[in-house]
């Protein structure tokens, strides 16, 4: 990874499961050959979109080593982290770099709430400390609607001052603008990765790297001209503000199985649900809708 407009577009891959709420091994792999050849630069896994909170140790290697038997570059994996303890952390990060994986994208812990920013820097610089001898590059994880912890700014600069080699780049899925803005202005020296794709294409024009996407799941090729020109592309817009009145990833795997004609894919792994079917509907329309809409010029 650099630091500069080389990032392009990592989708943050979505789970396939079986009946049995299994993970079906055969489907992740063809789905992940099938993002890479749509122009996706990479595959995260074990992100938000991925459900990786819900994977355990033993799944996680168990995905790599799938992927790790086709034709797939392991330096095209980044993988998530998500974890309460640090030592959870690194051992969910030892995993990815024993596989060449080429980053880990690494969100805070999140079970404590109200934790101080001199707490965070505790928890991200044993993190680093016990993986420096390692070749892995991280990225630290902006997601405060999930871990109800946020990343200030201050925290970055400060694990980027301490960590020069390891930390390179922040996921900003906080859809909070303003922050955004701020993040792009104080850190040009990171690659800057935008998660809500209403912003990206703003976000581009003020130097963001590219983005990992959950919604390159479904339109990998209209998020890389945004990537590619810093244009407004108002499918995406509408597209995530449509997925943004359901819950997230219930409402991708809907319009991944209407897409691909597969209702297993519909399925989350509990504590998720699947969508109402009023729910259902409604999402599906709107996506025909904008499916229709004409590229803008």
């Amino acid at each position: 990874m650099t630091t500069s407009n080389q990032f392009g577009l990592s989708c943050a891959l979505a789970l396939p499961l079986t009946g049995s709420l299994e993970i079906d091994f055969r489907r992740l792999v063809a789905h992940a050959h099938r993002c890479l050849a749509s122009g996706c630069s990479s595959l995260t896994l074990f992100g938000t979109t991925g459900e990786g909170p819900s994977i355990s140790l033993t799944e996680r290697e168990e995905i790599l080593t799938a992927l790790a038997k086709t034709e797939i570059r392991m330096d095209q994996v980044i993988g998530g982290v998500t974890a309460t303890s640090v030592g959870d952390a690194i051992a969910q990060a030892r995993l990815v770099i024993e596989r060449g994986c080429r980053a880990v994208l690494v969100a805070p812990p999140f079970y404590f709430k109200s934790v101080t920013e001199e707490g965070l820097y505790g928890w991200f610089s044993h993190f680093c400390e016990k993986l420096s001898e390692e070749r892995i590059e991280v990225i630290l994880y902006h997601i405060p609607s999930a871990t109800a912890t946020p990343l200030p700014i201050r925290l970055i600069s400060r694990l980027r001052e301490h960590f020069p080699r390891m930390i390179k780049g922040v996921k900003d899925s906080g859809s909070d603008w303003s922050y955004t803005e701020a993040l792009l202005k104080s850190h040009k020296d990171l690659a800057i990765l935008i998660g809500n794709e209403c912003h990206l294409a703003a976000g581009v024009r003020l130097g963001a790297s590219g983005a990992i996407s959950g919604l390159a799941n479904l339109s990998p090729e209209i998020l890389l001209g945004i990537i590619e020109t810093g244009r407004e592309d108002s499918r995406i817009v509408s597209l995530a503000s449509e997925i943004l009145r359901f819950p997230v990833i219930p409402a991708i795997k809907v319009l991944l199985a209407y897409r691909d004609n597969d209702p297993a894919w519909a399925t989350p792994r509990p504590p998720l649900a699947k969508l109402s079917k009023s729910d259902e509907t409604s999402l599906l329309l709107t996506y025909d809708r904008i499916r229709s809409e004409p590229s803008p010029v």
